[in-house]
């Protein structure tokens, strides 16, 4: 069997990982010759959008993805020749903020009250529904912070659409959320869904820096709201394959901020910590294979390297450490790689985390 990935990024990389062990011969599309996928998976050299690019990967069983941005046009034409799963509405809406927003509220999923801007003009009627303090995102191609400026007056929203470069856009409430947690879910060809357990995630400038458990009684009163909300996203969409929903929490009531219809940064604690991790299950689902247990093995957290590596013995010397590098180049911003810790219980983990932390603080 032969599976053919869109983008070719560590997600893309760690796909193809999980695709040997399951006797599965992955393909990536992308246009860098040094994509850090590149060297487990077959490469077609090109662009996303360059016809020679999708014929040669007519002959895959199934194509998916995993950028934040599939380009749903480019999907829909290879869905005409090979299955795509998820299937390009998917994308097209996840790829939208607006179009994802409106979803989330046709299903009577909770989120922060939110307006289309589309000119300065519509800026007055977009700030009478949200409100002050706000938060101006792009509605397409934004990601770890990108695309999107806070706004803080009237005056300084008209600048933040300006400075975001006057495309369409969405005005979004800025809430005092008390934490941010990923709901992970993968749904079979069988329509069959299975669920991790939630995380908790912590951000430092609009990038991802670690997940780790949720407390179990915040679990036992959240998971049963995030999992519903998942549910409904994945039977309207009539969705294959690992969807990620990511929610604020605001005094015991969860908000849906986005989702993403691929693998995960706040899942990558699954490859160490459960059953079977987001990137076997995702391939499972796309290619009608049975879906693997999602039960969690113990106390698991992840733990982003971002920007520059600290020395590989540093992180080697850490307990319960497995080091996962993506083969990029340093520079500020970039992910790198990322740590999974596992431990015997909750405040083992936290020391461990702490010690991780340290490390990477000090070298």
């Amino acid at each position: 069997m032969k599976v053919a990935i869109l983008g070719g990024g560590q997600l893309a990389r760690m796909l193809s990982m999980a695709a040997h062990r399951l006797g599965v011969e992955p393909w990536i599309v992308d246009p860098k010759p040094d994509a850090p996928a590149a060297a487990v998976a077959r490469h077609v050299l090109g662009a996303l959008d360059d016809p020679a690019s999708t014929r040669a990967i007519e002959g895959c069983d199934v194509v998916t993805a995993e950028l934040d941005h599939a380009p749903a046009a480019v999907m829909e034409g290879i869905a005409d020749r090979v299955p795509v799963r998820p299937g390009p509405r998917a994308f097209a809406i996840a790829g939208d903020r607006l179009r994802e927003k409106e979803l989330f509220r046709s299903l009577g999923i909770p989120t922060a009250p939110f307006a289309a801007v589309d000119a300065p003009s519509d800026m007055p009627r977009a700030l009478a529904a949200t409100g002050l303090p706000a938060v101006l995102k792009t509605r397409q191609q934004g990601y770890d912070g990108k695309g999107q400026c806070s706004v803080e007056s009237a005056a300084a929203a008209e600048e933040a659409f300006t400075r975001l470069g006057g495309v369409p856009a969405l005005l979004e409430a800025r809430v005092p959320f008390d934490r941010e947690l990923s709901i992970l879910a993968v749904r079979g060809l069988d329509g069959e869904v299975r669920f991790w357990s939630p995380v908790e995630n912590h951000h430092e400038g609009g990038i991802l820096r670690r997940s780790r458990p949720l407390d179990r009684a915040l679990r036992r009163a959240l998971g049963g709201a995030g999992r519903q909300a998942s549910r409904a996203l994945l039977e309207t969409l009539d969705y294959v394959g690992v969807l990620t929903v990511e929610f604020f929490e605001v005094k015991g009531r969860l908000l849906a901020n986005e989702m993403a219809c691929r693998v995960h940064n706040s899942g990558h604690w699954t490859e160490e910590g459960a059953v079977t991790s987001q990137f076997e299950n995702h391939l499972r689902a796309i290619l009608g294979l049975p879906l693997g247990g999602t039960t969690t093995l113990g106390p698991t957290a992840m733990l982003n390297l971002i920007g520059a590596l600290p020395p590989r013995d540093a992180l080697a010397r850490l307990p319960g450490a497995r080091i996962h590098l993506y083969g990029k180049a340093a520079a500020p911003g970039r992910k790198l790689g990322h740590l999974t810790l596992r431990a015997r219980s909750k405040d083992a983990l936290e020391r461990a985390l702490d010690l991780a932390e340290l490390a990477l603080a000090t070298s």
